[in-house]
């Protein structure tokens, strides 16, 4: 909450309405009483302040942990700006209104360096100090350690593809990204598709890694390929990848499973060529391809490359305007970390304000009555929600063919039915329908 400034008179502590006696003197004023108006000038002006900063808006405080310095910088920003403009655009549309009193949304953020125990202080401190009512966090290693802290008293806003933690049965815990197993399983066909035969993994280390590598690897085998090497790497603290690049090479692979935020997936992309590397690269979906081509430049060295799709690409109605007014604002280019974190703060003002509540668990119990949002108003949809916290949402995959992205894949993997997949289909806005598919997860 905003301090109220306070004045002190015969003392009282008077707040909004300060009133002042005067007196007249009959004698001369001489340079004591030219102070003492001074002073009552001074103070009077100063109550006017005191008055107005009582009477604005109060603060609802959101809490970002993220990553904001060290090699998953990039990504953490990315996280944190989508929030941050959100949280612009709720304050200058008025903020809320909740049982007749103005609030305005305050982000707070705070660099966790991608540390789990910083990330638990960082959360502590936002909830118990700057009484958040949310925090948002980026990656599964830390959103696990902060889903350990007791009493469930404020909403944890994950920024991840790994939902088995959504199983867990936190009963505050909020997702709005795709699950990674469908991604897995449609890079895994595309790869078969191509040919390729024997992998090397070259992915980064940490909980959200284990996971992608296990799976890809589960789903490949059942295809008949080969899993040759596996060499993690910690994509947050290592900018040199020959050691282990050397060692997945050696395995003469037909191509490499790699990523982890984009930045450091650059160079490990840069470095394999180097090294004499000719296969494909299988891209994991934290790895955003429109930043890699952009930094590479060269589109042939991503050749044949299967990844997560452009959001810049998908074809959505709000798409074009909140691209120009996010790369006005933050000199960066749109993508998934963005804009997802952005509609899940949109979501989130939606459903405080449908809860006319400031109990984060009141607010959570509403959130579903907060879609969809739609590609008409933002630039991914978001359909409905589960009890276990994630928001129904497409994801949308690329490769590179002929020194160009492909037109996007946009897939529905969450309908349980094909009626239901239908259904979905027709209420999203994109306008080549013809490109949304049904991939039930297997």
């Amino acid at each position: 909450m905003r301090r109220v400034i306070g004045l002190y008179h015969n003392g009282f502590k008077k707040r909004k309405k300060i009133s002042f006696q005067y007196y007249h003197y009959q004698e001369k004023e001489g340079p004591t009483m030219k102070k003492w108006k001074w002073f009552l000038c001074s103070m009077f002006v100063f109550s006017l302040i005191a008055w107005s900063a009582a009477a604005s808006a109060e603060d609802i405080v959101i809490g970002y942990t993220g990553p904001l310095s060290g090699p998953g910088a990039e990504y953490g920003q990315d996280c944190a700006n989508g929030i941050d403009m959100a949280v612009k655009e709720l304050n200058a549309a008025g903020g809320v209104t909740i049982q007749g009193k103005k609030y305005t949304y305050n982000l707070i953020k705070l660099d966790d360096r991608s540390d789990p125990t910083l990330a638990k202080n960082n959360a502590l401190r936002l909830v118990n100090q700057n009484k958040a009512i949310a925090v948002f966090n980026p990656m599964i290693t830390t959103t696990a350690s902060i889903m350990g802290i007791p009493g469930y008293n404020f909403l944890i806003m994950a920024y991840t593809s790994i939902h088995t933690i959504l199983d867990k049965g936190h009963p505050m815990i909020v997702t709005a990204v795709p699950n990674f197993v469908t991604y897995a399983q449609l890079m895994a066909d595309q790869a078969w598709a191509k040919g390729y035969r024997n992998c090397a993994m070259v992915v980064t280390m940490g909980g959200y890694g284990d996971a992608w590598r296990k799976i890809f690897s589960l789903h490949w085998a059942g295809k008949g390929g080969r899993v040759v090497g596996d060499f993690p790497a910690n994509y947050y603290t290592e900018t040199d990848f020959s050691t282990q690049l050397a060692a997945a090479l050696a395995k003469k692979p037909d191509f490499l499973l790699i990523g982890g935020p984009s930045a450091p997936t650059v160079l490990v992309i840069e470095q394999a060529r180097a090294m004499g590397f000719k296969g494909g690269f299988v891209v994991i979906d934290q790895a955003k391809p429109d930043y890699i081509a952009k930094v590479i430049k060269n589109m042939n060295m991503l050749e044949g490359m299967i990844s997560t799709g452009a959001l810049k690409d998908l074809p959505l109605p709000a798409v074009p305007a909140f691209a120009a007014k996010y790369k006005a604002a933050y000199k960066r280019d749109m993508n998934a970390e963005c804009v997802l974190n952005y509609n899940m703060m949109k979501v989130l003002a939606r459903s405080i304000n449908i809860s006319q509540s400031l109990d984060a668990k009141v607010v959570r119990y509403n959130m579903p009555k907060a879609l969809p949002t739609l590609g008409d108003t933002v630039p991914n949809e978001l359909f409905a929600m589960n009890d276990n916290g994630f928001m129904y949402c497409g994801l949308i995959m690329q490769q590179v063919k002929n020194g160009k992205f492909t037109k996007v894949d946009y897939v529905l993997a969450f309908p349980k039915t094909r009626a239901e997949f239908e259904r979905y289909k027709k209420m999203s806005k994109s306008t080549e329908p013809e490109m949304i598919r049904w991939v039930p997860i297997n």
